[in-house]
Parts: structure tokens; C-alpha cells; sequence
């Protein structure tokens, strides 16, 4: 113990004891379970279950935006290129350049992080909803006016129903994509060691 008072420097460095660790973690392998077992309940499972849960609001709100989007669309035209012109600048901006842009705005707050994914989504899921609601067959819809389906039971009928599988393909893409954007946010975070590296 250092005595209240005694120099400090005359003690030499104080070295936390972290224990010993295995010998895949001080041969620093590619994956190491040991490490993943004793550090699943305290750091690993929270971190886990917060991504999940950003990425499914961040999905969840884009497709909400971008189904009314398409509908809008999918019945006045004049809105499609302005629309796709947004989503697409959005979508080309890298996610650290944009995260920094909304800092002063939304502040570090997880508000900065979804309002960023969320525009990640806006594009795919907008494009994939549209197409899905054109390519119903000419047919089909002709033979529904043929039944009497006013415009509005068309679309909750016909075109909504089969337009269900582009939607969907739409939000696996939005999905694996808001993932890896998350994972690279996380990535630049926890190794500071690597952004002084590539500066240097």
C-alpha cells in the first residue's frame, strides 16, 4: 500500500492485475469460446439484443415511410423521381460521414442512429414496394375491374397480396443492410487503435 502522503513515482507504476487468460485469448486467435462464455451475460448478450433492437426500428419505421411512399407513387407518378432522387443521395452518403452530419442536430442520442438507418432503408424498400405493385399482371387488374373492384379494393386485393414477395425481399436487403452498417459504426468505436493507425 502506498503511504498517504509518500511520493507516488517513488513506488514505480501501479499495473492492474486482470488475471491470466487463456491461451487462445493471449495468442490473440480468431475466436476464442472461453472469452465468448465468460463475457456472454455482461457485455456480450446487452450489445446483442441493443442491435437487434435498433435494427428492427430502424427497418420497421423505413417500411412505414417508404409503403406510403410507393402508394403515393404507385397513383401519381410525379412524385417517383424526386422521391427516388432523395433516397438515393441518402443512401450513397458512407455512415460515418452521416452520423457525424446529425451529431450537431439529433446529438449523441440513439436518434442519431436510427434517423441515419433509416435513410439507409429508404431506397431499397421504397424501390422493391413500387416494383412489386406494377408488375401486377395487365390481366389480373383488367379482370378485377371486370368483377366490379372499385380502385381502392383493387389494391388491397390484388395488387398489395401480390406484391408481397418483392416486399419482402425488399426487407431481408434492409435488414442485412442496417445490420452491417451498425456493425461498422461498432467496429470504429471500440478500436480506436486502428483509426490512430491508419491516420499515422
Amino acid at each position: 500500500m502506498i503511504p498517504l502522503g509518500g511520493p507516488v513515482a517513488a513506488q514505480g507504476p501501479v499495473i492492474p492485475d486482470f488475471g491470466e487468460g487463456s491461451d487462445c485469448v493471449v495468442e490473440n486467435r480468431l475466436f476464442c469460446p472461453d472469452w465468448v462464455r465468460d463475457n456472454w451475460s455482461g457485455t456480450l448478450q446487452p450489445a446483442l439484443l441493443e442491435h437487434v433492437k435498433l435494427t428492427i426500428i430502424a427497418v420497421a419505421i423505413g417500411f412505414v415511410i417508404s409503403f406510403g411512399a410507393a402508394l403515393l407513387t404507385h397513383r401519381l407518378r410525379l412524385f417517383e423521381k424526386p422521391l427516388v432522387v432523395f433516397a438515393a443521395i441518402v443512401y450513397t452518403i458512407p455512415s460515418l460521414a452521416l452520423f457525424q452530419l446529425l451529431v450537431p442536430i439529433t446529438g449523441l442520442t440513439t436518434a442519431t442512429v436510427e434517423v441515419a438507418l433509416v435513410g439507409y432503408t429508404l431506397l431499397i424498400l421504397y424501390r422493391n414496394i413500387l416494383e412489386g405493385l406494377r408488375n401486377v399482371p395487365p390481366d389480373v387488374l383488367e379482370a378485377a375491374r371486370g368483377m366490379g373492384l372499385t380502385r381502392r379494393q383493387t389494391l388491397w386485393r390484388i395488387e398489395l397480396p401480390l406484391a408481397v414477395p418483392a416486399t419482402m425481399a425488399g426487407l431481408a436487403v434492409g435488414l442485412a443492410l442496417v445490420a452491417d452498417a451498425l456493425l461498422v459504426v461498432a467496429e470504429r468505436a471500440l478500436t480506436p487503435w486502428n483509426r490512430s493507425r491508419r491516420a499515422a
